[in-house]
């Protein structure tokens, strides 16, 4: 099994993980070495899994372009908690760090600079006191809903521009893809995000953390 070097970086929350600066670009720096796959010894189609690679990278670059012409200020990684919360509704630090595979207090100091830039708000609930949830704020939620919809514009152009004709058979072998990915189909997710910024009866905002920003 041969061996290549690739680079990561921490994430600005910290925590090492590739990731982007506050444009969305991506940028590394720590070196690790990798192991370079070998062939596939059972039977998985390896050009298939060499297609779905080539276009989860594209999508990575697509979502960090996206972020860029939007001029949000959020890196990547702070972006994909935004849609955790727009599809996954309110979540626990700890329900967020096991998600994304990093430290709790990574997702804590993640989650401070998005409370002060008010695109996501800590709460209690009711029914459970001693925790403190996460949700979007109206902020967050139009932030994703504008993300998402000019990289709709965007794939739609990619798919004209490559004349891509699929059968049904091929849209329902991407849809069970997403699925075991653990997305959910685009309509149901859409539902999940105009809801995602209402907070349910018997929850009141929590207190306001320390400013933190002098570390950020």
């Amino acid at each position: 099994m041969s061996v290549m070097e690739v680079s990561v970086r921490s994430d600005a929350a910290g925590g090492p993980g590739i990731g982007g600066d506050r444009r969305g670009r991506l940028h590394t720096c720590h070196h690790c070495r990798v192991a370079r796959p070998s062939a596939s010894s059972d039977r998985l189609d390896d050009g298939l899994v060499d297609a779905l690679l080539s276009i989860s990278r594209a999508m990575v670059a697509l979502a960090a372009r996206n972020l860029s012409q939007l001029d949000t200020d959020v890196t990547l990684q702070q972006y994909r908690t935004l849609v955790i919360l727009a599809s996954g509704g309110p979540q626990r630090s700890v329900d967020l760090a096991r998600q994304l595979n990093i430290a709790p207090s990574t997702v804590t100091r993640m989650c401070d600079r998005l409370v002060r830039r008010d695109l996501i708000q800590r709460f209690h609930r009711e029914d459970d006191r001693r925790p403190i949830w996460l949700c979007l704020t109206e902020a967050g939620k139009e932030l994703i809903g504008a993300v998402m919809l000019a990289r709709r514009r965007e794939l739609e152009d990619l798919v004209r521009a490559a004349d891509l004709t699929v059968s049904k058979r091929t849209v329902a072998a991407l849809h069970a893809f997403a699925t075991a990915a653990g997305e959910v189909p685009d309509a149901q997710w859409w539902q999940l995000w105009t809801e995602s910024a209402t907070l349910a009866p018997g929850t009141w905002p929590a207190q306001p953390t320390p400013d933190r920003s002098s570390a950020a």
